[in-house]
C-alpha cells in the first residue's frame, strides 16, 4: 500500500514539475497542460499573473488585456508564435484542480561581426540565457574539439584561427539538467590585395606593341566631345539648323493660307455697294416759284380815275 501511495506521489510531483522549453527569439513555443480535455475550469498564469481562465460549464473567458496577441490558447495548450526574451519564465497550467509548470528558455548566440570569420581577425561570440533561476546563472562555451574555453557569456577571440572553426556549444543547467545551444563558425582565408599598377609602368606596356608583326594604326587625333567626333557634331548641327527652317517655313506658309481664305471669305460675305437711283421725270409745268421771303409784297397801282360823262 505505501509502494502505491509512494508511486501516486511520484507522478504527482513529475506531472507538477512540468518540462523545459528552449527557444530562440522569432520561434514558435507550445506549453502542454496535465490534461488534454477539462469540465470544471482551466487556468493558464505567467508567474502569479494571470493569463486566461475558461470556465468548463459556461464557457466563459477570462484574459488579462496586458498580454500580447501572439499568446493564443489551443485546446488546453498554450501557443507563443513569436518569442521574445521578455517571454521568458514560467507558465503554470491548471485544470480541474491537477497543476503542470512549463519553464521557458531564450537563448540567443551570436558572433560578431558574423559567423563567417577571416583568419586572423578579432572576433566575439556572445550566449545570453533569459528566464535562468538564479539569473546569474553559469553559462560556458565549449570549443569545437570538445574543451571548455571560459565560464562566461562572452568569448573574445583575439586571432581567428583554423582550429576555432566548427560548432561553439553555449552550455548551462537548470534545475538539476544540463542544456545547450549550438553556434556554427566558419574560417576563411583573406583574400589577397591586389596592387594597382604604377603610371610609369603601365605607360611603358602601353608603347610596347603587342603584335610586333601587326600594323598598328596611329592614335587618332579627333576631338572628341561627349563621346561624338567633331564633324558628328557638325551633322547633328546641321542637321537641326534644316528642320528649324521647315518649321518655319511651315508655319508662314500656313500664316498666308488662313490670310487669304479670311480676305476671299469677306468678299463673298461682303455687302455690293449699290447703283444711283434713277427716278421717273413726268411731263407737267413747273410749280410756280415761291415769292421769295423777307420781301413785302407791293400793294398794285391805283387805276387813274376816268372822267364822268354827262
Amino acid at each position: 500500500m505505501k509502494t502505491i501511495v509512494w508511486f501516486g506521489f511520484v507522478l504527482g510531483a513529475l506531472s507538477a514539475a512540468g518540462e523545459v522549453i528552449l527557444r530562440k527569439p522569432g520561434q514558435k513555443a507550445t506549453f502542454k497542460c496535465s490534461v488534454d480535455t477539462y469540465t470544471l475550469s482551466l487556468e493558464w498564469n505567467r508567474g502569479n499573473d494571470l493569463i486566461i481562465r475558461v470556465n468548463g460549464k459556461t464557457g466563459f473567458t477570462v484574459r488579462d488585456p496586458k498580454y500580447k496577441d501572439n499568446l493564443k490558447l489551443r485546446g488546453t495548450s498554450l501557443e507563443i508564435s513569436g518569442v521574445t526574451e521578455e517571454d521568458a519564465g514560467k507558465f503554470i497550467c491548471t485544470a480541474d484542480g491537477r497543476r503542470k509548470e512549463n519553464t521557458l528558455l531564450v537563448v540567443s548566440v551570436s558572433a560578431s561581426p558574423s559567423s563567417e570569420l577571416q583568419l586572423g581577425s578579432e572576433a566575439m561570440l556572445q550566449c545570453q540565457v533569459k528566464g535562468l533561476h538564479p539569473p546569474n546563472s553559469p553559462v560556458q562555451w565549449k570549443r569545437p574539439n570538445g574543451g571548455p574555453n571560459s565560464e562566461s557569456q562572452t568569448v573574445q577571440l583575439k586571432s581567428v584561427a583554423h582550429s576555432d572553426e566548427g560548432n561553439w556549444q553555449c552550455t548551462f543547467s537548470y534545475e538539476g539538467g544540463e542544456y545547450s545551444e549550438s553556434l556554427e563558425v566558419k574560417v576563411q582565408d583573406p583574400v589577397p590585395k591586389t596592387t594597382a599598377p604604377s603610371p610609369s609602368t603601365s605607360s611603358k606596356d602601353a608603347s610596347k606593341p603587342t603584335c610586333p608583326n601587326c600594323f598598328n594604326p596611329p592614335p587618332s587625333t579627333d576631338v572628341v566631345l561627349l563621346g561624338l567626333s567633331w564633324w558628328m557634331w557638325v551633322a547633328v548641327g546641321g542637321g537641326c539648323l534644316v528642320v528649324i527652317l521647315l518649321m518655319v517655313f511651315v508655319i508662314v506658309l500656313c500664316k498666308r493660307i488662313k490670310r487669304r481664305k479670311r480676305k476671299f471669305h469677306h468678299k463673298r460675305n461682303g455687302r455690293q455697294p449699290l447703283n444711283p437711283k434713277t427716278y421717273c421725270q413726268c411731263d407737267r409745268p413747273a410749280a410756280a416759284a415761291k415769292p421769295q421771303q423777307g420781301r413785302r409784297k407791293e400793294k398794285p397801282s391805283a387805276l387813274p380815275l376816268q372822267p364822268l360823262l354827262a
